[in-house]
C-alpha cells in the first residue's frame, strides 16, 4: 500500500493522518475515533456519514480523505462546547426529536450549515436541509420542530 500524508482540521485541531490515496474521509475519520459519522448506505443516498467540509453538508463516504486537504472538518463530535450541548442538541433533544439517534449527527449537521448561513429559515427551508439524511425513526416533524426552535432561540 503506497501511503501519504493528510493534513486538516478536524473540530477546531490541527490533524495530520497517514492514509492510503484511496482512503475514504468516512473511513479516516471513523478510524481516528470520530465514530458520530455514521456508515450507512455507502452510496451518498442515506446521509448517516454528513460532515461538514469549510461550513457546507458532505457525504464523507463518496469523498477520499486526500481532498479534505487543508480543508475545515466538523463532525458532531465538535458541535457542543465541552459539556456544553449546541442550541441545535438542546432542541433536539427537549422536542423528542433524536430516536435511535443513528442519523441525528447528520441532522444536527445539516441543520447547523443552514442555520449559519440563514439564522431564520422557513419550515421549508428546513425540510430542504433535512431530507438528504434519510431517517426510519421520527418522521421528520420532530426534527424540522426542533430546529425552528433552535432558530427561535437565536433571535
Amino acid at each position: 500500500m503506497k501511503a501519504m500524508e493528510v493534513r486538516l482540521n478536524v473540530n477546531g485541531e490541527a490533524k495530520q493522518w497517514t492514509i492510503a490515496p484511496g482512503d475514504l474521509l468516512l473511513d479516516v475519520l471513523r478510524r481516528e475515533g470520530y465514530f458520530g459519522v455514521k456508515r450507512g448506505c455507502e452510496a451518498g443516498e442515506c446521509g448517516a456519514c454528513t460532515v461538514l467540509l469549510d461550513g457546507k453538508p458532505i457525504n464523507s463516504c463518496l469523498m477520499f480523505a486526500a481532498q479534505a486537504e487543508g480543508a475545515d472538518v466538523l463532525t458532531i463530535e465538535g458541535v457542543a462546547h465541552g459539556s456544553t450541548l449546541h442550541p441545535l442538541q438542546e432542541a433536539f433533544l427537549d422536542h423528542g426529536a433524536v430516536q435511535c439517534g443513528f442519523c441525528t449527527p447528520a441532522m444536527i449537521l445539516n441543520a447547523k450549515a443552514l442555520l449559519d448561513r440563514k439564522p431564520h429559515p422557513s419550515e421549508e427551508e428546513v425540510r430542504e436541509a433535512l431530507a438528504g439524511t434519510y431517517c426510519r425513526c421520527t418522521g421528520f416533524r420532530k426534527p424540522v420542530e426542533a430546529v425552528l426552535a433552535a432558530a427561535g432561540a437565536k433571535r
